[in-house]
């Protein structure tokens, strides 16, 4: 044979064996062609011969605040149904204004769905006049206010009196729009009565 068809023969095998089958690379899609997808929905429906069966309902017993032995709860539960517990003066007096008296018709009404509680209401004044002046002028503004809660059905037995004079002062600025804040009886529920 001839020696060169033999070198032909040979070095394609021996390529072959040297550098073997080159490896096709694995094709990756072009990052510039947008590629959309959708989801897979069955093709057919779920059964619908399973009925659902609705949770049963737990209902938490929700505590009225005023059954609450904390009496700041029962205070502003009160006020949130509308118990006004300040009621105004004019200086150096103690009459009640019409304004005062229909505030009283509600807090009385709210009073007298409530017979359990105890009210204390307080007399206060501004700081004009001498101390004695004013702790005369708050007792004789808290007994208005008991005196018209008396009249309008609330238990006078229920109802405790007590002033401050002008010794607990809601503002302390010395001006008419401050002063006119502490001259007022507050009303506060202090406790529970004896029922029953």
């Amino acid at each position: 044979m001839n020696r060169k068809l033999m070198i032909w023969m040979v070095v394609p095998v021996l390529l072959t064996v040297m550098y073997g089958c080159p490896k096709k690379k694995p094709a990756t899609p072009p990052t510039d062609i947008p590629i959309e997808t959708q989801p897979v929905t069955p093709s057919t429906p779920p059964p619908t011969d399973v009925p659902d069966t609705p949770a049963p309902v737990v209902e938490d017993p929700v505590e009225d605040p005023l059954m609450s032995a904390d009496m700041q709860v029962v205070n502003d539960e009160l006020r949130r149904r509308g118990f006004s517990p300040d009621i105004y003066f004019n200086l150096d007096d103690s009459t009640l204004s019409d304004e005062s008296r229909e505030r009283l018709a509600r807090n009385a009404e709210l009073l007298r769905a409530q017979p359990q509680f105890q009210v204390t209401i307080e007399g206060h004044a501004d700081e004009r006049g001498t101390n004695e002046y004013n702790l005369a002028l708050g007792e004789r503004r808290a007994n208005a206010v008991r005196d018209y809660m008396s009249s309008l059905g609330v238990d006078g037995g229920r109802m405790r009196t007590l002033s401050y004079g002008e010794e607990r002062p809601v503002c302390t600025d010395n001006d008419e729009s401050c002063w006119s804040q502490n001259r007022r009886g507050h009303l506060i529920i202090t406790g529970r009565a004896n029922v029953g």
